[in-house]
């Protein structure tokens, strides 16, 4: 090989690292993004759980407490 075809080398493999360098940094910052999403909905999700909880511990009778309709 001459030194052109190794320098040509070097430079692809160069250009290659700071492509991969900047999808590696994008990812990064989509992870976190998704992370910080994922935590939203987690304490969303419980809020909601609590709530349904006072509500059906409410007035609310379970299934199997309700008395039969009339027509049984």
């Amino acid at each position: 090989m001459s030194d052109k075809d190794l320098q040509a080398r070097l430079d692809e493999l160069e250009t290659r690292l700071a492509f991969q360098d900047d999808v590696i940094n994008t990812l990064s910052e989509q992870l976190a993004k998704q992370e910080m999403d994922i935590r939203e909905l987690w304490n969303a999700k419980r809020l909601l759980h609590n709530q349904l909880k006072d509500v059906s511990s409410s007035n609310i009778k379970r299934e199997e407490e309700e008395a039969p309709p009339p027509h049984y």
